[in-house]
């Protein structure tokens, strides 16, 4: 199969070329039914020549090309009509009756330049298929976000997102506005289902059917509890499929190089160190702990609290008591055996390192963050 992108080095563009390209290397195993040969990534800057020959070879085509932000009103026409007039022209000129798919907007909707540009464009491909019996795919996209979109241009999450990362100023005009937004992982996924023959249709358009609809003032909200994690440790809540995560990916994707990693605080004394690593909303935090040779640290019980300890450097043995009998339970543990072993509420416990030589490194999980208030942590040696 040969599949023609215009529009290549758009957002839409970039990543849809990235995924298709995984599944043409095999590096994406999960569309099986796909056998990509060739794709042609055509943009304004590709030769103009070569639109032709793509046109006589596509088996699909993604018509992703368009123009939304000219310097002048003409544009509009020209970018978003007149080039689906000629790769449609093109097609023809091959009798070549393959699908196309053409990104529209919402905006088509609305009598401003743009929309009447992009419902011309629209109007075009359903002609088109009339004439040719060619299957076409329209799509009206929403406001998108992801990775690789362009701030300060037409996106406001992009250039929320950009410009929190790197602690430049953003303005919102009105917290309440509610947007309508797909993601670009999502609308990838649906243009690979319409590249099979499988793509979510209601009548004469096609959509993405996963979409959010989120205020101005959820987004930027979010992204500040993302910006401030650094210094938080705290993870926010961000359930599977959730807009939330889909928005965190995205703001990961501008951050600069300087921010792409961060200190953490290292507790140190003469036993070696601990240090907090995340924290979370509702299922507690993560902490490294260093234990130097020959040295136990621990000596402590719960009420509540539970915890793992897992031992990835190192030698060691942890040891637990009940607390009111004697009886000691014993864990040998090793970083070349890992596993993960229940602090049992109830129970004082301890951890040794075995070693005359090397650190002991263990990762601990605690069911709940550390509040200096309600510490729910009492000293008691597990064995004299």
């Amino acid at each position: 199969m040969n599949i023609l992108v215009t529009g290549a080095k758009g957002f839409v563009g970039k990543n849809l070329c990235a995924s298709l390209k995984n599944i043409r290397d095999g590096k994406d195993k999960t569309h099986p039914e796909l056998n990509i040969e060739n794709i042609f990534e055509y943009d304004i800057d590709t030769d103009p020549a070569l639109l032709d020959g793509y046109c006589e070879k596509a088996d699909f085509v993604f018509n992703l090309a368009g123009v939304n932000r000219p310097q002048n009103v003409d544009e509009f026409m020209e970018g978003n009509f007149g080039f689906a007039s000629t790769l449609l022209d093109l097609l023809k000129k091959h009798k070549n009756n393959c699908p196309v798919m053409n990104s529209s907007s919402i905006q088509a909707e609305l009598d401003n330049d743009y929309g009447k540009s992009k419902k011309a464009g629209e109007n075009l491909l359903f002609d088109y298929s009339k004439e040719t019996g060619a299957k076409v795919l329209v799509y009206r996209f929403p406001n998108l976000f992801g990775k690789w979109c362009r701030p300060n241009y037409n996106s406001a999450v992009a250039t929320f997102c950009n410009n929190i990362a790197n602690d430049l100023p953003i303005t919102v005009n009105s917290r309440d506005i509610v947007l309508t937004l797909v993601y670009i992982d999502d609308l990838v996924d649906e243009m690979i289902l319409a590249l099979s023959g499988n793509e979510h249709r209601e009548g004469d358009f096609c959509f993405v059917p996963t979409t959010h609809k989120v205020s101005l003032g959820e987004i930027v909200d979010l992204l500040e509890t993302f910006h401030s994690q650094p210094s938080t440790l705290v993870m926010p809540e961000i359930p599977n499929d959730s807009f939330a995560k889909k928005l965190y990916s995205t703001y990961l994707s501008y951050l600069p190089y300087e921010k792409a990693s961060f200190p953490l605080k290292m507790n140190c004394d003469d036993r070696g160190s601990f240090t907090e690593l995340m924290k979370t909303a509702n299922c507690g935090q993560f902490s490294v702990n260093i234990s130097k040779p020959g040295i136990t640290k621990g000596q402590h019980w719960h009420h509540t609290k539970w915890e793992f300890f897992i031992v990835v450097a190192g030698k060691g043995l942890i040891q637990q008591r009940k607390i009111g009998t004697d009886e000691v339970l014993n864990f040998e543990v090793s970083g070349d055996k890992i596993e993960a072993i229940h602090m049992l509420p109830g129970y004082t416990h301890n951890i040794i390192n075995l070693s005359d030589t090397e650190n002991l490194v263990t990762v601990m999980w605690a069911n709940e963050q550390f509040d200096p208030n309600h510490p729910d942590t009492f000293f008691e040696i597990v064995e004299e």
